[in-house]
Parts: C-alpha cells; structure tokens; sequence
C-alpha cells in the first residue's frame, strides 16, 4: 500500500528558526558524501515546522498525490481483502499515524529540510542525516519521478525501499562509522531490523495499526536497506536511479534483481461483468505474503505461498449489493500457482471459521460467510499458470471476470 511516503511539503517557512540544528547540518554532510560517493552541489535550505504545519502539510500531500477517488478505492479494495476494518477511514488514520511518526523531511520542490519544532532532540539528529541523504538524492536523481507509478502499487513500493533503504543505511553508516560496520554489531542486521521495530512500536498511532499498515511503512526502511546495502557490494560506483527495482521480489530476492533480471508479468484485466470498475491495482509479492499471514497467522506459510509470484492484478467492482473484487495472480510454475491456490483454501476458511464450502472441484471452489461469498479458481493463460480470487457480496454472482480472457504481458 504505497501512500506516498517521501513527503514534500507546500509552505514557506522561517530559517532562523533553524540555528540549533544548522551545525549538524554542516558536521553531517561530509560524512553523507563520503558514505554515498556523492557530492551536493549545494547544501539545503534549514527551516523548522511546527507539528500543526505538518499536519496541514500532510493533507495536501493527500489531495495532490492520492485524488479522493483513489484513495477511496484503495480503501474500499484493501477492506474486500481483509486487510483493513471495515469502519476505517484510510485518509484520517493515515493523517494521525503519519503526523505522529514525522520528525523531520525533505522538500525536493523547495530544496529544504524541515525540522519538526519540540521532537526529540536525539530523534532529530537521526532525522536530519536520513533526510539529508533524500536531499544528496534529489540533486542526482529526480524524486518526484517515483509518482509515476501510480497504478502500480507493487513498483511505486520497491521505488520507495530503494530511495528510504539507501537514506536509511547511510543515516545507519554515519552514525556507525560505515555500512560494513553494521554487520560486525552484536546481532548484526537482525538487530538493526528488531531495534527499528521496537523504536516504531513504541509510537502508540503505529503500534495499533492493522498489520498491512505496519508492514507496508517498515518495509521500505528494513528490507530496502538490505537491498542497498547488497546493491553497494555487487554494483560498487554505480548508481541504483539508472536501473530500479521493478518489483518488491526483486527486493526480497536479490538474486532476481543481479542475476537474470526476473521483471514482473503485466496481468491484463478482461471487463468485468454485474457491476462497474470503480479501481484497479496490484499487490506484488510482498503484499501477497502480508494477505495470506493475515488469514493463517503464520509466518512461514506465508512466505512459502506468496514465493513463485509473477504479478497480479485486481480489481473492484461497484454491484447493485455493495463493493465485489477480482484478483487474479500470475506465477512462476504450476507447482508455486497449485501450492498458493491451496494455501489460500485453508487461508479463508480458517479466517472466516462458520465458512460453508460450496461447489468444488479440482480448479474452482465456493465459499459463503459473512453476508460474502467467494469463488477460488486455478487454471492457465496462454500455457501460464494464474489462481483467481473473487469476494462479493452475497446474491451477487462471484463471476466477475473470465480467466479465459485475461491476457499476460512479458
């Protein structure tokens, strides 16, 4: 769920506020620039908000870069999923656990760096070297650019891991001393990754959020600082901005990203029958695995059925009864498809408990709970192997879609 993370702001602002913070600024950027091999051409503007400011900030954000409409069918299509509660209102929660995480950012409109009035001091330094390094970025590389990807969820997410992974692990090596270093830290990585957890769990706003909130606002941070810190040993003094990751597994599997390149499949979407398009999207691999945990609470099952992900798409449909959607997803073999197909049978089945199954065969098996019914189905297009997933709302047709149309682009 790509929400636009890298915020810019839209306000002027007071740089003489900035004095208390102006010389770690200039004690930071020397070591910004020999951790990434990059130099400023110039250093950025200082200027401090208040947390109102940001606030205000924050919701302009939204409008500009997530249109109501969107934003409403990212919503409505995350609750047929399961993964957010049906009485949430995204745009406020987003509000709220946004302003309380924000301690600092910067604007490649305005090439400054804001500084939230009152946060934590200790906070704030760490905050000005990571936003520093977004700063080196956007003198090399255009940050805006990574909008757009709108209406690919899963390579907007793998482009911002890259662009917070690599602040994050220079922020990480200036404090440290270098990259390398962090490995040779008592419980290296792992202990990088749990101490960035505690350190957001500890924010009340993030620490009851749903699990797709959670996951998706770590992930860039966490798993993109390994990528960087891997992209920095196979490809040293080269740039990551001249080929980016185009998916999430190729985050998660480096190994598809250095070696054989292995892009995503464009899964196209036939028309859709009883109801009209209201949203369409994807979820890539990783999201895919946050779907199946939240149904099998369990961690290894998850990762074992979203691996084989070759990309998806979906999409929700308005119908006479309520909101419907169709998600098919392409994989890399039959076995992966056949292994996710029955993974996500047991998946609905303990999520849901009172479940009655309907028809079944080999390839296609209903289900109805909850005032929903659901239609699982496994088959191929073009010699491929797909899995479609359809929710709708009970007396409606699961049929939104014909696998048999939908087409597969290398």
């Amino acid at each position: 769920m790509a929400l636009g993370l890298a915020v810019v702001a839209a306000c002027g602002g007071r740089d003489e506020q900035a004095g208390p913070f102006a010389d770690k600024v200039r004690e930071t950027i020397p070591k910004i620039e020999r951790a990434t091999g990059l130099a400023f051409t110039s250093p950025p503007r200082l200027e401090v908000r208040t947390r109102d400011s940001v606030r205000a900030f924050l919701e302009r954000k939204f409008n500009e870069d997530l249109p109501a409409s969107e934003l409403d069918g990212m919503e409505r299509a995350y609750k047929r999923f399961g993964l957010l509660p049906a009485s949430m209102n995204l745009r406020q929660y987003m509000l709220e656990l946004l302003t309380e995480q924000v301690a600092g950012y910067y604007d490649p409109g305005a090439k400054t760096l804001y500084v939230v009035e009152g946060a934590d001091e200790s906070v704030t330094s760490i905050t000005i070297s990571h936003e520093l390094v977004h700063a080196l970025q956007d003198q090399h590389f255009n940050l805006d650019s990574l909008q757009g990807a709108r209406g690919d969820n899963d390579r907007l997410t793998a482009g911002q891991a890259v662009v917070e992974g690599q602040a994050t692990l220079e922020q990480l090596a200036t404090m440290i001393g270098s990259d390398n270093a962090i490995t040779a830290l008592p419980g290296g990585w792992d202990r990088v990754r749990q101490m960035i957890r505690e350190m957001q769990s500890s924010m009340p706003i993030f620490a009851s959020a749903p699990t797709i909130l959670q996951e998706t606002l770590l992930f860039p941070y966490l798993t993109g600082a390994e990528f960087m810190r891997r992209f920095k040993q196979e490809a040293a003094g080269q740039s990551v901005f001249g080929r980016m990751p185009q998916s999430t597994e190729q985050l998660m599997h480096p190994e598809r990203y250095f070696g054989a390149p292995d892009e995503p499949t464009v899964v196209v979407l036939p028309p859709v029958s009883g109801g009209r398009v209201l949203y369409e999207n994807n979820l890539g691999e990783f999201e895919t695995r946050i779907l199946l945990y939240e149904y099998l609470k369990d961690q290894s099952s998850a990762v074992r059925g979203a691996a084989g992900w070759d990309g998806d798409r979906y999409v929700l449909v308005e119908t006479p009864r309520g909101d419907g959607l169709a998600w098919v997803t392409a994989w890399d073999t039959s076995i992966d498809a056949a292994e996710f197909f029955d993974l996500l049978d047991v998946a609905l089945i303990k999520r849901y408990g009172a479940i009655r199954p309907g028809a079944a065969t080999q390839t296609t098996r209903t289900y109805s709970a909850d005032g929903q019914v659901f239609l699982l189905s496994i088959g191929d297009v073009g010699g491929r192997p797909v899995v479609l997933f359809t929710v709708v709302p009970s007396g409606v047709s699961p049929r939104l879609l014909d696998l048999g149309r939908v087409t597969l682009r290398e």
